[in-house]
């Protein structure tokens, strides 16, 4: 998600610079909007670069950071202006910059595997080659980035919604109840026949929003439908199919238990579920900032 901002914005220099060692797995990449009072409203970032003339002053505070705790690079979003709530510059910023520092590691629900963190910038000092192309339209990069990232959250949603699926049929085939396989139950054919069709349904858009993102076209409604979508069938899967391990589910020995902690971010990382309606409210004509 990182290595899409470098490659629409980043200057030859910058990408030379960043790039091969990011591909390697030498260095990892954030990037940091998300704070404290600020989620999926961007515009209502508080996190400010001051332009100094030969430099940028960074200040403020950022939550939520995947791969905060180890990332080299960050990519951080900053206000550059406050009388246009929309002035924001990307500003990269290196792990051993004097001023930046991590917070803890937080604790989650689900997604052990992947650490985040806070972050803070006090004074922390940006060289002018280490901003993202123009600092004043960061707020218009992100929206286009934004499309490609919800689109790939919604593909991760299909692919974990398929692989629970997958789990609980065979799961379905083996258990016994009242000496017949649960999966002879008309229940349990009709849940997963259910979910069979969605999943199947959801993935024949995702795959077209694919071919719309290749051909550079793919737009912020189309992107948030498919992750809305994606991310509410993918928390249905897993409850569904939760529901038929019956009590093993509810063990972490069982991966169902440890997917279903998982897919509970998914309908708000990215961009809540909340957020998803509105921008395809507005792509409709129903924009509450327009209508009187």
């Amino acid at each position: 998600m990182v290595g899409s901002y470098f490659d629409k914005f980043a200057t030859v220099e910058q990408k030379q610079k960043y790039l091969p060692k990011a591909i390697s797995g030498e260095t990892i990449l954030a990037i940091a909007m998300t704070e404290p009072d600020a989620g999926s409203d961007l515009a209502a970032i508080r996190t400010k670069a001051e332009d100094k003339g030969d430099h940028w002053l960074l200040n403020g505070a950022k939550t939520y950071i995947s791969n905060g705790i180890q990332a080299d690079v960050i990519i951080v979003a900053a206000r550059t202006s406050f009388d246009d709530a929309r002035s924001i510059g990307l500003m990269i910023v290196e792990a051993d910059m004097e001023g930046f520092k991590r917070g803890k590691k937080l604790r989650k629900m689900g997604l052990h595997g992947q650490d985040t963190a806070e972050l803070f910038f006090d004074n922390v000092r940006i060289p002018k080659d280490n901003v993202l192309s123009d600092p004043s339209k960061g707020f218009y990069y992100m929206t286009q980035c934004l499309a490609v990232e919800r689109l790939m959250t919604a593909m991760t949603s299909i692919a974990h919604a398929q692989v629970a699926f997958d789990l609980t049929l065979e799961f379905v085939k083996e258990r016994r109840i009242f000496g017949k396989p649960l999966g002879a139950m008309q229940n349990t054919r009709f849940t997963l026949a259910q979910l069979r069709a969605e999943i199947n349904a959801q993935q024949a858009y995702v795959d077209q929003s694919v071919l719309l993102a290749n051909a550079g076209t793919l737009s912020a409604e189309q992107a948030s439908a498919a992750k809305l979508l994606t991310s509410e069938l993918e928390g249905k899967v897993m409850d569904s199919c939760l529901q038929l391990h019956g009590g093993a589910g509810y063990m972490d020995e069982y991966r169902i238990s440890r997917m279903y902690t998982d897919a509970r971010i998914s309908r708000i990382y990215a961009g809540a579920s909340e957020v998803m309606k509105e921008i395809i409210g507005r792509g409709v004509g129903l924009d509450a900032r327009k209508l009187k």
